[in-house]
């Protein structure tokens, strides 16, 4: 039995996952810059997974809405599962939410890509970026803010 290998139907594929790669890469590598323990090698690997698995999924490889509905599902709590671990308490506080929103941004980026909704996926990954670098100078100020009335006892 031979196995015939569709060159341009593989290319396009290695291509979607490029794509998802180099779109979160910008964020992982800023993560990784502020010394943030989940940065260019995960962010990379959720969207090329998540890609991947909607790839897999795609009712044009197996004409079933319904198995690519369970994949989606499966790759929103597996996500989920994911960005949960990058939560953390200590002494009062919660640390790592942005981190959890943006794994979880970082699978819908993948998901797009593979669903060749570029568009949605740069923006989505721009968005992020902006999220995370240039909002945080605002953040800072207001839980520098929030920090004073605490200290002088406002509420």
């Amino acid at each position: 039995m031979e196995m015939a290998i569709d060159w341009h139907g593989a290319w396009h594929d290695v291509s979607r996952l490029a794509v998802a790669y180099l779109l979160v890469l910008p964020v992982g590598w800023y993560r990784e810059r502020e010394a943030h323990s989940v940065g260019v090698r995960t962010f990379p690997l959720v969207a090329m997974a998540s890609c991947g698995y909607i790839m897999l999924a795609m009712p044009a490889y197996h004409n079933s809405m319904e198995a690519q509905s369970r994949v989606i599902q499966g790759l929103v709590a597996g996500i989920g599962f994911i960005g949960g671990g990058a939560i953390l308490k200590a002494e009062g506080n919660v640390h790592g939410t942005a981190t959890a929103a943006s794994i979880w941004n970082t699978g819908v980026i993948g998901a797009a890509v593979a669903e060749d909704r570029f568009f949605m996926a740069l923006m989505l990954a721009a968005v992020n970026l902006f999220a995370l670098r240039v909002l945080l100078p605002l953040k800072e100020k207001l839980d520098r803010n929030r920090g004073r009335e605490c200290d002088s006892g406002e509420k």
